[in-house]
């Protein structure tokens, strides 16, 4: 391979949330952490080298998005996932969280109901409650080793006590490749999910921030690609923060094909005061766009080899823990409800007797207290050694 994926890059002393933070988030700074959903490798040459040049410009003064920026988001989408769209469609939001927010708060009214599926990325749920929306958990089926969308459930859920459509059901934030279950939604669930969007009014906006992580024989397809009528419903939230290793730069691109709601988006955007971004993110997406394509080939072999050593670690030395194979992300959900351990007991189980962060299930659903999600996206040497504490961690408990 032509990229050094298992060079180790100390990240202690840079702020990062990752590694910096462990004696806040867990209480103890021995651990190794495999929780937020940020890789520890470096981003590819081409960005740093094209943030390296602005830097020795010297002045950062107020910048703005240049045509390059929306065509280099034109090109990825058509080149990666085959989506041909308008450059116009494009605009802007400092990460995809905050347009999450600004989604909610603008095209849905306090007491109306957005639909998540659990177990989701916990500020999917905060957004709504946070800005006095009431949720629709559309709880996703698991099937043992995998998780489909109830889309029969669904139906139900929008109607009321009188069989009719629930008029106060706006929206539906959507997470696509899904996260944590990793999840690559296959064509057959997003054409029926977007026919019962498109059927009642209900606002698509969908979460596609791990749309370039798949793995073999899967396919990600932006569920706005599937029709004209689909893409009027549906506001697309992409950024090469997750691929790129880029979170920081907080910089993400919303793709809005109906033009009123993109001028009501815009117009929110523009009265919040958080559409201006920065250099540097403006750079690294043109970078990582332009000339990244080999770079992310090679760490997609790498992250499924990742995939492939964990769920194999598992299988043989770890059968108590049971990981749900990802079909895209480089997070895998691990079911422990074999330990006997829920909530807090879990995780003091992972931090005080494997030495491991990872994020508690209960954050992604309630209903999830034997679950946690582990995140693959760290050296092989890195990994080995966190299955290592844990093989060591479940045998002492047997053994008690």
């Amino acid at each position: 391979m032509k990229y050094n994926f298992d060079e180790e890059v100390n990240r202690l002393g840079t702020n990062s949330v990752k590694w910096d933070n462990c004696k806040q988030i867990f209480g103890r700074d021995d651990i190794i952490p495999m929780w937020v959903a940020d890789t520890d490798f470096k981003a590819p040459g081409e960005v740093i080298e094209g943030i390296k040049k602005r830097a020795d410009h010297g002045i950062f003064g107020y910048t703005y998005r240049a045509d390059s920026f929306n065509q280099s988001i034109k090109s990825w989408l058509k080149k990666r996932h085959g989506w041909e769209i308008d450059k116009e469609w494009i605009t802007f939001s400092p990460g995809i969280v905050p347009a999450l927010s600004l989604c909610v708060n603008t095209f849905t009214n306090p007491g109306d109901k957005v639909i998540i599926q659990t177990p989701i990325y916990p500020p999917f749920r905060s957004v709504v409650e946070g800005n006095g929306r009431t949720i629709i958990d559309n709880e996703l089926s698991y099937e043992g080793n995998s998780y489909h969308m109830d889309l029969d459930n669904l139906k139900r859920q929008i109607t009321d006590h009188n069989g009719e459509f629930d008029y106060r059901v706006k929206m539906i934030l959507l997470c696509s490749p899904h996260n944590p279950t990793g999840r690559v939604w296959r064509i057959e669930e997003l054409i029926e999910l977007g026919k019962i969007c498109t059927e009642h009014n209900i606002i698509i906006v969908s979460d596609e921030i791990h749309s370039d992580i798949v793995y073999k024989n899967h396919k990600h397809i932006p569920i706005a690609s599937l029709s004209e009528e689909v893409a009027n419903s549906t506001i697309t939230c992409i950024s090469p923060s997750k691929s790129f290793s880029l979170a920081g730069l907080a910089t993400s691109a919303i793709i809005i094909p109906n033009k009123k709601m993109r001028s009501l988006f815009n117009n929110a955007l523009e009265t919040s005061h958080i559409g201006g971004g920065n250099i540097f993110g403006n750079i690294a997406l043109e970078e990582a766009y332009n000339n990244g394509e080999e770079w992310l080939d090679e760490l997609l072999i790498y992250l499924e080899g990742n995939l492939d050593y964990t769920i194999n670690y598992f299988n043989e030395k770890i059968p108590q823990i049971k990981p749900i194979r990802s079909e895209g992300t480089y997070l895998v959900w691990l079911d422990c409800s074999k330990l006997g351990l829920k909530g807090s007991e879990l995780m003091n189980f992972f931090t005080n007797k494997a030495r491991v962060g990872v994020n508690p299930g209960n954050n992604f659903s309630r209903k999830n207290t034997d679950f946690v999600r582990l995140n693959i996206g760290c050296t092989k040497k890195t990994l080995n050694e966190a299955l290592k504490r844990i093989e060591k961690a479940v045998k002492e408990m047997i053994l008690q």
